[in-house]
């Protein structure tokens, strides 16, 4: 069974999060999309909040699973048995970023594999802190962020 990881803090999920991990899908039997913890970060939204806003979008999809996680990624590979993870770029910065963290996790769990996914051009400039800042300024998120989570926002 190939088994695969979209890992994010998804404070709060965007159209662009959605159209990777619907882009994504097929290529898995099972995609376990990960909301990271992180104590040490200030998070806009509670981590309950974010799993009920996932699990709402993403409740039509059959080979879906949405889990929380604390320490490592990897670890968390190793504990839902996953050797992919899929990760999202949007920009040149972003493909560093993102080659220099398949890296190190390639050095500690040899056996997962990082897929990366280009954003689609209308989706490049979108971002969870765009998001977020528009959201602490009382502005309309809606053409960022899919409409299952606008109740929640």
């Amino acid at each position: 069974m190939k088994i695969a990881l979209f890992p994010g803090s998804f404070d709060p999920i965007t159209i662009a999060h959605v159209n990777i991990l619907q882009r994504a899908t097929p290529l898995f039997d099972k995609i376990v999309v990960g909301i990271g913890l992180n104590s040490a970060k200030q998070n806009f939204l509670s981590a309950d909040q974010r799993l009920q806003i996932l699990e709402t979008v993403f409740k039509g999809y059959k080979n879906i699973e949405i889990q929380t996680y604390e320490g490592l990624t990897v670890d968390f590979c190793r504990k839902i048995n996953a050797t992919y993870m899929v990760r999202g770029i949007r920009s040149a910065s972003d493909f560093e970023y993102e080659r220099a963290i398949a890296q190190i996790n390639q050095t500690m769990m040899p056996e997962v594999e990082t897929i990366l996914l280009l954003s689609k051009p209308e989706y490049s400039a979108i971002s969870s802190t765009i998001v977020r800042d528009i959201l602490r300024n009382h502005g309309d998120v809606s053409p960022f962020v899919p409409k299952e989570a606008l109740s929640f926002l």
